[in-house]
């Protein structure tokens, strides 16, 4: 892990007259803020502050997998759930993506995940992948389709999550996958 100064996170460190022992760390927005007892000495409090923003960012890569991993995962979903016969070129986070999940082209197998997706639980994002996968053996969202999608157990707890999501959020959120 690169710790310099251009790669570390800002950091804020509030110090707390009513915490005794215990530090917590959490992320917001572009900083860590790292809570810790006000009778912790600076030596301590560095030592810590290290500690959390290494937990807080481990915490963010499993939940917000890279690239590489999202091509892992598709890749063993696609032989979970499709024998195999769904193998993306790549999977990737997009920024662009404000009205769908996920998108899909066929021809070149690739596959794009909106990054509003970073953060939910996991299942959530293997139904959204299990859906774009589905588009590499049926491009239309038919019967044959939706009989691949349904292989995934969680299908239905996913689309309630994310339409509850996107009403709880009263955002200009995703409203499908494609």
């Amino acid at each position: 892990m690169d710790t310099s100064a251009a790669a570390r996170p800002e950091v804020e460190v509030r110090r707390s007259t009513r915490r005794r022992r215990t530090v917590s760390a959490y992320r917001d927005g572009d900083r860590i803020v790292v809570l810790i007892p006000a009778s912790m000495s600076r030596s301590q409090e560095a030592e810590w502050v290290e500690t959390m923003i290494a937990r807080v960012e481990r915490s963010e890569q499993r939940r917000n997998p890279s690239d590489a991993d999202l091509l892992k995962r598709a890749q063993g979903l696609s032989d979970l759930y499709f024998g195999g016969l769904a193998a993306p070129e790549s999977v990737r986070w997009v920024a662009n993506q404000k009205s769908r999940w996920g998108s899909c082209t066929p021809t070149d197998r690739s596959i794009r995940l909106s990054q509003r997706l970073q953060g939910m639980p996991p299942w959530v994002l293997d139904y959204v992948l299990v859906h774009e996968l589905a588009h590499l053996i049926e491009p239309h969202h038919n019967e044959r389709f939706w009989g691949w999608v349904d292989r995934y157990p969680q299908a239905e707890r996913a689309k309630g999550y994310l339409a509850g999501w996107a009403a709880g959020t009263n955002t200009d959120a995703p409203h499908s996958l494609d």
